[in-house]
């Protein structure tokens, strides 16, 4: 009941409906059900495909089903799918190319064989470029980016989230003309982190941040929509974090 001097009651909040309700739980249930099947579709799928590209090339006496059969006495007309031998023998393939390629007779006969390779006009330009891409994304490398940052782009005003990669060297820092250390930033483009733009920017208007590469890969994928949680603030005191730069 209300008083002269008390304020009036807010309305009572409407109902929601059953078909409200429920469109609720659906979405909620959604939201925790698609991550989870889309991540296992995707890994079954890939696991799938490279036993599609493996298993016909291992002889049909070798293959999982027959030898299975063969084990357990089973019919020989039976289909039998193991999913992920394929994957199975990829890897150990893989790894044990790896271990030949470290040796003398394998450095030999890598460069012999990219020699051949560099002298076909089509092939080489084909393999040189997948070589890059391979070398950027698997090679076991200490240069690699370390640090997100942030730097004025495209004008003064407008901020950007990039990654710190090297410091400028050679004819790039020599013909610039001025006397700063310039420090090279790679700025991604949403959704796709891997193309963007180098820019090199002086050293003190880089302002370099405490999330980890990986949260802010994901702010640039999911396009300002997946927000890394705060870090807390370092106690006063504390040593500055400093931009890390290969001068190697």
């Amino acid at each position: 009941m209300n008083t002269p001097f008390s304020p009036p009651s807010p309305p009572p909040a409407p109902k929601r409906t059953v078909f409200a309700r429920l469109r609720g739980s659906f979405l909620t249930g959604l939201v925790v059900i698609a991550p989870v099947g889309l991540t296992i579709w995707l890994i079954w799928s890939v696991v799938g495909w490279i036993d599609g590209i493996v298993l016909p090339m291992v002889p049909l006496a070798y293959h999982p089903d027959r030898l299975i059969q063969t084990y357990f006495g089973l019919d020989p007309s039976a289909q039998i799918n193991v999913r992920g031998i394929g994957v199975i023998i990829f890897l150990l393939f893989t790894i044990i190319i790896g271990f030949l390629a470290k040796g003398i007779i394998g450095r030999s006969f890598i460069r012999f064989a990219e020699g051949l390779v560099q002298r076909t006009p089509v092939v080489r330009t084909i393999y040189s470029g997948i070589k890059q891409i391979s070398e950027t994304i698997f090679a076991q490398s200490e240069r690699s980016f370390e640090t997100a940052c942030m730097i004025e782009y495209p004008r003064p005003g407008a901020w950007a989230l990039g990654f710190i990669s090297i410091a400028a060297k050679g004819e790039v820092s020599r013909h610039v003309g001025v006397d700063k250390e310039l420090v090279g930033v790679f700025i991604p483009t949403t959704p796709n982190p891997t193309s963007g733009f180098l820019l090199f920017f002086p050293r003190e208007d880089v302002i370099e941040l405490d999330m980890s590469v990986e949260d802010a890969a994901k702010l640039v994928i999911s396009a300002g929509l997946v927000y890394p949680p705060e870090r807390p603030v370092p106690v006063a005191g504390a040593p500055d974090r400093s931009v890390r730069i290969d001068r190697s």
